[in-house]
Order: structure tokens, then C-alpha cells, then sequence
């Protein structure tokens, strides 16, 4: 994966979450996806904080969505690695957070977000 590319996954994928779309914003990830967020764990009260399957991300940012209704991200960089990219940014609160993605077939098939001292909520 080249830096271009990563760029401009990271601005659509931006542009999607703004959008609040569902569809527009699953369609980057693969059906078998695992995603793994300290969120996860507050919102849901698993402890794990890792979800496995496009249904599962989909009910969870659904809930998330209705928790957040203000929920907007700013991408302030990107970095690309193999198969893999990283987005920094930052969300409606002002709270920076850093989202790594793995790849394969051109979707997302692993990912996990890293918060510091603000969260999302």
C-alpha cells in the first residue's frame, strides 16, 4: 500500500463516518472483519472490546451512532505499511485517536482504535 492510496481511503473514509451512512461506511470492511476498540468494551460493557463479523460492527456502530449523534472525525495524518494503514484523527470532542487497519482484497479485515486521555464519550 502506497501513502497516496492510504490518503485517499482516509479522506472517503472520513467522509463516510460524517455522512452517518451505515452502508457507505461497512462497504470498507470485509464480511469476516474483527475490530477490537476500547469503545467497544464501554458501549457494550464486554470487557473484551473486540467484535468479530460486518453484522456485529454494524449493531454496535448503530448503537453508537444513537449515543453519539454529533459523532464527526477530522483526519489530522496518515501512515501506510504493507497491507496496512494508519489514521489519525481526531472526533467531535476533540479527543485524538488513531485507528490501525490490515487489509486484504481491498477491504478491511482487521482493525483496532487507540485512545489517549479524552474519549469519545
Amino acid at each position: 500500500m502506497d501513502l497516496a492510496y492510504a490518503r485517499r481511503f482516509a479522506s472517503r473514509w472520513q467522509d463516510d463516518w460524517n455522512s452517518h451512512d451505515l452502508d457507505r461506511i461497512l462497504a470498507h470492511y470485509h464480511e469476516d472483519v474483527t475490530f477490537s476498540s476500547p469503545m467497544i468494551a464501554r458501549l457494550t460493557g464486554s470487557p473484551a472490546g473486540t467484535l468479530h463479523g460486518k453484522a456485529a460492527l454494524r449493531a454496535y456502530w448503530t448503537a453508537g451512532l444513537e449515543k453519539i449523534p454529533d459523532l464527526e472525525f477530522e483526519v489530522m495524518d496518515v501512515r501506510a505499511g504493507v497491507d496496512a494503514l494508519v489514521i489519525d484523527y481526531r472526533n467531535q470532542i476533540g479527543g485524538r485517536v488513531y485507528e490501525v487497519l490490515t487489509f486484504r482484497d481491498g477491504l478491511v479485515v482487521s482493525g483496532f482504535g487507540a485512545y489517549g486521555e479524552t474519549a469519545a464519550v
